[in-house]
């Protein structure tokens, strides 16, 4: 009778378990997760979605984890990631925000508190899309050291331009000379 018990116990306390991943299996979505003097066999990590829509992100070695064993039994494991330690603390503490932050130091933030979504520690971001992209704000600003457009461009409205040369194929705007120039009602030659 003492083994039965000392199994059905043993199953129980298997049912749900925390654990540390040891090795992760990227190109067959496995883990292998230590817990306490155990080491689980190759067992599937839980996903937000993996139907018509699906997400990928897999978990990383020395995060901690939550095993749910059917049965008990830790060769039927899932690893449920993830819980924070104090190795592996959270990134953030907002009250409502959101915020991702990866290995490289790239942030990705949402805090409804103050309307931003701010990203940084990035080095580029890839937007492709079929039939548009719209940006619909009061205010856009863009402060590069260049800016590149590979396209014909519409402006509708008054173009300021200030603090350097404004060229268009070769001729800049405001310090072109015209030929060909008379008084009157004579139209003047082309600019060079």
């Amino acid at each position: 009778m003492n083994d039965k018990l000392t199994e059905i116990m043993r199953l129980i306390t298997n049912l749900i378990r925390t654990g540390t991943v040891s090795e992760v299996d990227r190109d067959n979505w496995l883990c292998r997760v230590k817990t306490g003097d155990l080491e689980t066999n190759w067992i599937n990590w839980l996903t937000c979605r993996a139907g018509k829509t699906r997400t990928w992100w897999q978990p990383s070695i020395g995060e901690q984890v939550v095993l749910l064993s059917l049965g008990g039994n830790l060769e039927t494991a899932f690893a449920l990631p993830a819980i924070y330690s104090d190795a592996i603390p959270p990134p953030d503490y907002s009250e409502n925000g959101s915020t991702t932050v990866f290995n490289d130091g790239g942030w990705f933030q949402y805090e409804p508190d103050t309307g931003q979504l701010l990203i940084k520690n990035i080095k580029s971001v890839r937007i492709e899309a079929a039939d548009g992209i719209q940006l619909i704000t009061d205010q856009l600003g863009v402060d590069a050291s260049r800016t590149l457009i590979s396209s014909q461009t519409v402006i509708n409205g008054d173009v300021t331009q200030g603090g350097g040369k404004m060229s268009s194929n070769g001729v800049v705007a405001d310090a072109h000379a015209h030929d060909g120039v008379k008084s009157g009602g004579d139209i003047s030659g082309g600019p060079h």
